[in-house]
């Protein structure tokens, strides 16, 4: 299960690292668990962000991607990241989105449309809600962890009715089925 939590989103490891215990209570953490705590801590790190990373635990190497709409979060992570005992190298692919006012305006209102509706608000409990949205330029991409495929097709579908949206990507996971 360790192995293949390390190419997911973080907000998808979040979801499912609640889901299993084994993670947060076995011994010492491995390296992509170090990478996937150190990132989840950014200060700037939300919503309307997607980090992932992949480790090659033989070499040291971390590689960052993702979007991020502030600048400082790209340098931050790949910070934090090179100072983890056992990185020895970290590429840092994450894509910082343009800024744009109205991709901010689709921001706020996938949000509303989203965590707004009654069945899929319970999402938004925790510091870090599991769905993410990323915009780029009116095209809309949700990512993380859902518990069903209807929660996955709803918040398509509210994203996809958010005025000025020109496409929605919905990449979901959906955790039990």
């Amino acid at each position: 299960m360790r192995n293949a939590l390390r190419n997911l989103t973080l907000a998808a490891t979040l979801a499912l690292s609640s889901m299993v215990p084994t993670l947060a209570s076995s011994g010492p953490r491995t390296l992509a668990d170090s990478v996937r705590h150190e990132l989840v801590m950014l200060p700037y790190y939300n919503i309307f962000d997607d980090l992932s990373f992949q480790v090659d635990q033989t070499t040291g190497t971390v590689v960052l991607t993702g979007d991020v709409t502030n600048p400082v979060l790209k340098s931050d992570a790949g910070n934090v990241v090179k100072h983890i005992e056992g990185v020895q190298q970290v590429v840092n692919n994450i894509r910082v989105l343009p800024l744009s006012p109205f991709d901010n305006r689709i921001r706020a209102a996938a949000y509303r449309s989203i965590y707004g509706y009654p069945a899929l608000n319970r999402y938004a409990m925790g510091a870090l809600p599991s769905i993410h949205i990323i915009v780029n330029n009116g095209h809309v991409t949700l990512k993380g962890v859902v518990d069903n495929q209807g929660d996955k097709n709803m918040a398509g579908i509210r994203a996809n009715g958010v005025p000025g949206v020109f496409s929605v990507d919905n990449q979901l996971m959906v955790a039990r089925s």
